[in-house]
């Protein structure tokens, strides 16, 4: 079943969003919710594309750039810019991030007659991570795969980093300095 499929096989909803005078799309039923820019926290040791964490009521969230995933130079932010917190599919488990884009633009509704293979040529996103492209209004959409955008490696790296320890390390054992004896 696809992410983002309505009851019944019909249509599909998908939040559009900008990227570099690009429209993409994601499968609606894996965005949490659209948040306002704010500053990241770099994390050592992370992918290029990821731009480090945010703080979202208590949960830290990796933030991917979009932009130097697809191999471009990171794209200014604007008033507009916003993170599309969504989630993927990792080792069976749901994994929370948060995509930056330059806007976001409409909820779409796509029937299987709108939706096309990825083209073999053409765009500047790798075709592992497009579902395939949605004709809407006379233009394309890039429909992205979340759960291929990001490879295993990278998303176990992502997970590593943002993990809170279960149980805190006991501090490491300290010997008691000698005494010193004597009157010297």
């Amino acid at each position: 079943m696809s992410d983002s499929t309505e009851p019944g096989g019909g249509t599909s909803s998908y939040l559009s969003f900008m990227l570099a005078d690009e429209e993409y799309a994601v499968g609606l039923l894996r965005v949490r919710e659209i948040i306002e820019y704010r500053p990241v926290t770099r994390v050592p040791g992370m992918p290029a594309a990821v731009q480090g964490v945010i703080n979202l009521r208590g949960s830290v969230v990796p933030v991917v750039d979009l932009a130097v995933k697809f191999g471009q130079p990171p794209r200014p932010i604007t008033r507009w810019s916003c993170f599309v917190i969504v989630e993927v599919a990792l080792d069976g488990q749901q994994t929370v991030l948060g995509l930056l884009t330059d806007t976001v633009r409409e909820v779409l509704e796509l029937g299987p007659g709108d939706i096309e293979p990825p083209p073999a040529f053409g765009t500047r996103v790798r075709l592992e991570f497009l579902r395939g492209m949605g004709r809407h209004n006379d233009a394309f959409i890039l429909l992205l795969d979340l759960d291929r955008l990001l490879s295993l490696e990278e998303l176990l790296r992502l997970t590593a980093a943002t993990e809170e320890p279960t149980s805190p390390e006991p501090p490491p054992a300290v010997s008691p300095a000698p005494e010193a004896s004597g009157s010297g």
